[in-house]
């Protein structure tokens, strides 16, 4: 009996033990595939052996994430980053009313008196002076736009310019010593690149979200293209998956360093919120159209004078090529700068400057960088030879004359830019002369209800053919203004309003 219980009492203290070892081996086990770097993988079927395991994690050395620290970028971004509110018109609607206590008949048209319309976004603030850039669809109509610093103080801002092409547009507050964002190198921005979106979704001033560089030169056909307004689209937006809501349009898109690469813009999305993509206008875009709007209140646009499309696998059979890299060219503008060159249909751009082009996009991107005069270096494929040649770069009337700044009171106080009549535009219209407003802001223009586009023929009754017409029309004139005009679809219209 006494033989039986000690045996017993062995058996269930060898359990025990067999117990607690395997209780340890498989918790040390745990822990070690729990803290494996990202790039490790475990085995599904539970194969590889523990020391493998152990010599595997010992290789690959810290956790993953270890370097990478976003407080450094956040306190740099986040002061810069101002919460823009915007004042639009209400729409009113007009309806005739018959009276019978006051004379006879329908009486004028009434107006239902509605609040304004109000609407937010982000800005960015570049310079300690106190610009600011946004994109334009945040600011496009508003009477009145307010910024908010992070420190709470408001100030009214003023539109220096706006560009549909890129939807960047420039703002001032007046100002001094704010903190301001340096701007990064967009082109050096590479994918899987830890990223961060600085801006007021939903009206939650000062939020930071987290991602990567997802794609870069994406488009995404979000821009309209109206050539008579001298709308030209440039889509070549970073893609990323840092969290983007309504809100943050015109916020800050930083690298870890705190440097501005870009400019949020838009979301991919099906219910109008986040749903894991958004995109940002490259910063050396942006920066470009910024100082072309304080230097001359307009973008001066430079074109190549080619039609371009992506290498896919039915150009490649269609055209036997050779190479499958760069753009290809499949037309050449008569009167433009890569004919003048002596650029062929046919050739593919592998380069604009030092920077590889792969795709039309980004090509757009590139030229989009010039002004008109510029010269740069186009590196093609011509039946597999590389070839450099160097382009001067036209405007979209086939010249390298830039447009000036206007800066006539008058024309500041009709809130409008201007560019002469093309040929073409009088040719369909009809017309021997006309000036045609391209870009429209606050100011009385507006405010009697023109739209961009509108071809100006007459000013009480006097023949405008150019710019400096409308300035000795309407230098001296004191009180009631007659505008007469046409719009590129062929309506005829009159404006009548005070100065």
């Amino acid at each position: 009996m006494k033989r039986l219980t000690s045996i017993f009492f062995v058996a269930l203290f060898g359990g025990a033990v067999a117990i607690t070892v395997d209780h340890i081996v498989n918790k040390n086990e745990n822990s070690i595939v729990t803290n494996l770097p990202t790039n490790y993988h475990v085995n599904p079927v539970g194969q590889e052996s523990m020391s493998n395991r152990v010599k595997f994690a010992s290789f690959n050395g810290m956790a993953p994430e270890s370097n990478i620290d976003f407080v450094k970028a956040s306190e740099i971004s986040l002061p810069a980053v101002v919460h823009v509110k915007t004042e639009y018109a209400p729409q009113q609607n007009q309806f005739y009313y018959y009276d019978p206590f006051q004379g006879f008949g329908w009486n004028a048209p009434q107006q239902q008196h509605q609040k304004p319309q109000m609407g937010s976004g982000s800005g960015v603030i570049i310079s300690g002076d106190g610009y600011i850039v946004t994109n334009n669809h945040v600011i496009d109509d508003a009477q009145k736009v307010e910024v908010t610093l992070y420190d709470h103080r408001t100030y009214s801002a003023k539109v220096i310019g706006k560009d549909p092409s890129t939807d960047i547009a420039l703002l001032k507050i007046e100002e001094k010593d704010l903190p301001y964002l340096l701007y990064g190198n967009s082109d050096n921005v590479k994918v899987g690149e830890w990223v961060l979106a600085v801006g007021n979704p939903f009206n939650l001033t000062s939020t930071v979200t987290a991602g990567i560089v997802s794609a870069k030169a994406r488009n995404i056909n979000m821009l309209e293209g109206n050539p008579d307004q001298n709308n030209f689209p440039v889509e070549s937006y970073i893609q990323t998956d840092a969290a983007v809501n309504p809100g943050n349009s015109g916020g800050a898109l930083v690298n870890t360093q705190g440097q501005l690469i870009g400019i949020n813009s838009a979301i991919a999305s099906n219910t109008g919120s986040y749903t894991g993509y958004s995109f940002a206008v490259p910063v050396n875009l942006a920066k470009k159209v910024v100082n072309d709007l304080i230097e001359f209140g307009k973008v001066q646009r430079a074109f190549l004078g080619v039609s371009i499309r992506d290498i896919d696998s039915k150009l490649i059979e269609e055209k036997k090529l050779k190479s499958t890299k760069g753009v290809y060219i499949t037309g050449v503008s008569k009167d433009g700068a890569a004919n003048e060159a002596g650029i062929l249909e046919g050739d593919q751009v592998l380069k604009i400057g030092d920077v590889i082009v792969e795709n039309a996009s980004e090509l757009q991107e590139q030229i989009s960088h010039f002004r008109p005069g510029d010269k740069v270096f186009v590196t093609i494929n011509r039946e597999g030879e590389e070839k450099i040649i160097p382009v001067t770069l036209k405007s979209k009337s086939g010249d390298t004359m830039l447009a000036k700044k206007e800066t006539s009171e008058v024309l500041s106080l009709l809130g409008a830019n201007f560019e002469s009549l093309s040929e073409s535009d009088m040719k369909k219209l009809g017309l021997n002369g006309g000036v045609k407003i391209t870009s429209l802001e606050a100011g009385k223009l507006r405010s009697a209800g023109i739209k961009e586009g509108f071809i100006i023929t007459s000013i009480d009754k006097k023949k405008i053919n150019s710019l400096d017409d409308v300035k000795s029309a309407l230098e001296d004139k004191e009180g009631g203004v007659l505008i007469e005009g046409i719009y590129t679809n062929g309506m005829k219209a009159y404006y009548a309003f005070g100065l």
